[in-house]
């Protein structure tokens, strides 16, 4: 079961931590490190900002995408 979970996650990674990197021009290992930290001092807020800061980059990956295929008529 554990490993069925941690196989889901590699695979549907949200890209989150890649997009923060490329936007503050870090290494993605620091950026996760920050996550894994800060997710043991906040009890939990980063884990909450992840999720929902996914949920926005999946939203905005969709609404491009429907641009461009809006414009393409």
């Amino acid at each position: 079961m554990f490993q069925k979970l941690i196989t889901f996650f590699e695979k549907q990674s949200f890209g989150v931590c890649t997009y923060l990197a490329d936007k503050l021009d870090m290494s993605i290992s620091k950026i996760r490190l920050f996550f894994i930290y800060a997710s043991f001092l906040a009890v939990g807020f980063p884990i909450v900002f992840y999720v929902l800061a996914a949920i926005v980059l999946d939203i905005r990956h969709y609404v491009k995408k429907i641009r461009l295929r809006i414009w393409d008529l």
